[in-house]
C-alpha cells in the first residue's frame, strides 16, 4: 500500500466525521433552493431551440467531457452545433468565445479540448451565467441550432429542453449522500429532472441481470430512459508530432489532474506496462515547480484533459503524449435516437 494514499484515506474519512454535523444544513439549503425553482418562485429560462445539457448530481467525475464529445460527433453534420461551459479554473471572467488565441488558462481545459478538436465546425464558449451565454451565443450569424450546456445540471436559472444525467458504475447516485459526508451536490431527488440516464464507466462484459439489478436501484420514472456506457481506451498515445503503440512503450510516467483516475490506471495495468503515476486534484494548475518534477523523464503520459494544460510548458513538448478516449454506448442507436428525435421536435 501506498502510504501517502492510506493518510489521505484516513484523512478524509476524520474530515468527513467532523464535517457530519453540516450535512442535514447542505441538504437543507440546497432542497429549499430547488423546491423554489419547481414551484416558480425562482424563475427559470426556458427556450424556444434545443438546449441539451449533461450533467450529474456528483462533485465530478462522471464523464462528462467524452459525453459532450459524443454529442458533438453525433451532431455536427446535421446541425450547427455549440457548446457552453463554466470554464472552470480560467483566468478570465464573464462570457468568453473561444477563438485561435485561447488556451486551457483564458477558457477552462475542457471547453480548450472542445475547441482544439471541434472549433473549425462548431462554436465553444465559456461563462459563469449559463442565461447570459445563451443570449450571446444566439447573436451569431448564423445562429448556433442546438447548444450544449455542459455541468448545468445545478445551473437552475437554465431549464434545458433535454437534461442528460451521468453516474458512474462504481458509485451510483443511489448509493451516495449529498455533501460534506457524501459527494453529492444535490439530493437524489434531483434525478428527476433528468430525461436520459447514463451508467458510465461500466465494465466492456457488463451482463444484462447486473443492468436489470442496477436499473432496480435507479428506478427510473415512465418518462426516463436508462442507458449504460464504458469508456473505450486508444491503443496508441499522441504528442505534438507523432504517435505511438502502447505495445512499443515499455516504461513512463502517467501524469493524472482528474477527479478519478482509477479507470484509466486499472486499464495501463491491464496492459501490464511499467509505470510511476504521479496524482493530482481535478484541473489542477501546474506551475513551473510542479513541471520540473518529471521534466526529465523520457516519456510522460497523460490524459487529453491534462494535455491541453500540460502543452504549454516547452521542455515537455518532445516527450508528452495523451491518451484518446471515446464513450461507448449500449443501446447506441436508441440514445442518438432519443437525442435526435428531442431536437428535431424542437426546432
Amino acid at each position: 500500500y501506498n502510504k501517502d494514499k492510506i493518510f489521505t484515506f484516513a484523512y478524509m474519512q476524520l474530515l468527513r466525521y467532523i464535517l457530519f454535523p453540516f450535512t442535514p444544513i447542505y441538504y437543507f439549503v440546497i432542497w429549499v433552493r430547488n423546491k423554489l425553482y419547481d414551484s416558480g418562485i425562482k424563475f427559470s429560462k426556458s427556450y424556444n431551440f434545443p438546449v441539451i445539457c449533461v450533467g450529474n448530481l456528483s462533485a465530478g467525475g462522471t464523464g462528462k467531457t467524452p459525453m459532450i464529445e459524443y454529442l458533438i460527433r453525433l451532431l455536427i453534420t446535421d446541425y450547427k452545433t455549440a457548446t457552453l461551459s463554466r470554464g472552470y479554473g480560467r483566468s478570465t471572467k464573464g462570457y468568453v468565445l473561444a477563438s485561435n488565441t485561447s488556451n486551457a488558462l483564458m477558457i477552462g481545459d475542457e471547453p480548450f479540448q472542445f475547441f482544439s478538436k471541434y472549433g473549425k465546425t462548431i462554436k465553444v464558449a465559456v461563462s459563469e451565467n449559463r442565461q447570459i451565454g445563451i443570449s450571446e451565443l444566439v447573436k451569431y450569424v448564423p445562429k448556433p441550432e442546438v447548444i450544449l450546456l455542459d455541468d448545468a445540471l445545478q445551473h437552475r436559472k437554465v431549464k434545458a429542453g433535454l437534461n442528460i444525467l451521468l453516474t458512474t458504475y462504481s458509485n451510483l447516485y443511489t448509493d451516495d449522500w449529498v455533501l460534506p459526508l457524501g459527494n453529492l451536490r444535490e439530493p437524489r431527488k434531483g434525478a428527476k429532472r433528468a430525461q436520459l440516464i447514463v451508467i458510465t464507466k461500466c465494465p466492456v462484459n457488463l451482463s444484462e441481470k447486473e443492468k436489470e439489478n442496477i436499473k432496480k436501484r435507479i428506478k427510473p420514472s415512465a418518462n426516463q430512459e436508462l442507458f449504460f456506457s464504458c469508456i473505450n481506451y486508444s491503443e496508441k498515445v499522441i504528442g505534438e508530432d507523432r504517435t505511438i503503440s502502447l505495445n512499443a512503450i515499455n516504461e513512463f510516467t502517467l501524469i493524472t489532474g482528474i477527479a478519478n483516475a482509477k479507470p484509466l490506471v486499472g486499464f495501463l495495468n491491464s496492459k501490464k506496462l511499467q509505470f510511476n503515476h504521479l496524482e493530482y486534484k481535478d484541473h489542477y494548475h501546474f506551475r513551473k515547480k510542479d513541471i520540473e518534477k518529471f521534466e526529465n523523464n523520457e516519456l510522460i503520459i497523460t490524459t487529453e484533459k491534462d494535455y491541453m494544460r500540460l502543452r504549454s510548458f516547452n521542455s515537455l513538448k518532445e516527450k508528452l503524449f495523451f491518451m484518446p478516449i471515446e464513450v461507448l454506448i449500449d443501446d447506441k442507436d436508441r440514445f442518438d435516437l432519443s437525442v435526435k428525435e428531442f431536437i428535431s421536435k424542437t426546432l
